[in-house]
C-alpha cells in the first residue's frame, strides 16, 4: 500500500517539476495552429485561447497541491468533523429522549428519523476524522442543503433575532463549504475496486 502511494507521490513530483520548468505543458495548453481547408493556419479563436489559459491555471493549481501525509488532516476537515460530532451528540440525545417517551408537549415525535440522522452524523464525523473523501463529500452535501435552507429561511423571518441567527448559519456553513473545497482536492479519492 505504501509502495503504491510512494510511486504516486514520485509521479506527481515529476509532473510538478515539468510544469514549473515549462518543459511540458498539457496538450490543451499548446497554441492551436490547425490548418484550414486551403492550407492556411487559422488563428486561435477567443474560446480556444480562454480554454488554453483556463487549463494552464488548472495545471498550476494542481502543481501547488501537496497530497496529505499519512495521518494528516486539513483544518477545514477537522472543523467539519467536530461540527458533525456535535450534531451527532445532539441527535443521539434527542433519539434517547424520544425512545424514553419524554413529553414534548402536544407533538408526536417519532424516534426512527432522529436515530437515522444520529447514525449519519456519527459516520461522517468518524470518516472526516480519518480524512476520508466520501465523508467530506457527504458533509459538503449537507452544508449545501443547510445553505439553501438558510437562504430560503431569510425570506420568511419574523424577527431581527431570527434574521441574525439565519444569516450567521448561512455565513458559517458557506465559509466551511468554501474551505473544504481545497481540502477535498488534497484528499485522494478512493481507488476503484481492482485498481491495484
Amino acid at each position: 500500500m505504501s509502495g503504491a502511494r510512494d510511486r504516486k507521490r514520485a509521479e506527481r513530483q515529476k509532473r510538478k517539476r515539468r510544469i514549473t520548468d515549462g518543459s511540458a505543458l498539457p496538450a490543451e495548453a499548446e497554441p492551436v495552429a490547425a490548418e484550414q481547408g486551403n492550407g492556411q493556419p487559422h488563428a486561435e479563436s477567443f474560446e480556444e485561447r480562454m480554454s488554453r489559459r483556463h487549463e494552464e491555471r488548472n495545471a498550476e493549481a494542481r502543481a501547488k497541491l501537496e497530497p496529505l501525509e499519512p495521518g494528516e488532516r486539513p483544518r477545514a476537515v477537522t472543523a467539519g468533523a467536530i461540527v458533525s460530532g456535535v450534531l451527532a451528540v445532539i441527535f443521539t440525545v434527542s433519539a434517547v429522549l424520544a425512545v424514553a417517551g419524554v413529553d414534548a408537549g402536544d407533538r408526536d415525535i417519532k424516534p426512527l428519523p432522529i436515530v437515522t440522522f444520529a447514525v449519519v452524523f456519527w459516520v461522517m464525523a468518524v470518516g472526516m476524522w480519518r480524512a476520508r473523501y466520501w465523508a467530506v463529500l457527504g458533509f459538503q452535501t449537507l452544508l449545501l442543503l443547510m445553505m439553501l435552507a438558510s437562504a430560503f429561511g431569510l425570506v420568511v423571518v419574523n424577527s431581527v433575532l431570527q434574521a441574525v441567527g439565519t444569516t450567521l448559519l448561512l455565513a458559517g456553513s458557506g465559509a466551511l463549504f468554501y474551505f473544504m473545497i481545497r481540502a477535498m482536492a488534497r484528499i485522494q479519492m478512493p481507488s476503484s475496486p481492482g485498481a491495484d
